[in-house]
């Protein structure tokens, strides 16, 4: 996985999420829900590492500005 940049947690309420799950469909509903909440950068490509399990992905989020949730 790639490193942290700074300026992602740069200020309160930037966050980095790094979701690890069974299958794609899982990864998938969690970074579409976290979307409905917060700002985030969207659904981003769900990688397989070889001899360990699950699948993961990598989001950025601001919790201090709103999703498409109302």
């Amino acid at each position: 996985m790639e490193k942290i940049d700074e300026q992602h947690v740069s200020q309160p309420g930037l966050v980095v999420l790094d979701i690890t799950a069974a299958d794609e469909v899982t990864v998938y509903a969690v970074m579409a829900g976290l979307g409905e909440w917060w700002a985030t950068s969207g659904v981003a490509p769900v990688r397989r590492e070889p001899g360990v399990p699950g699948v993961k992905a990598r989001i950025y989020a601001g919790i201090r500005r709103p999703g498409t949730m109302m």
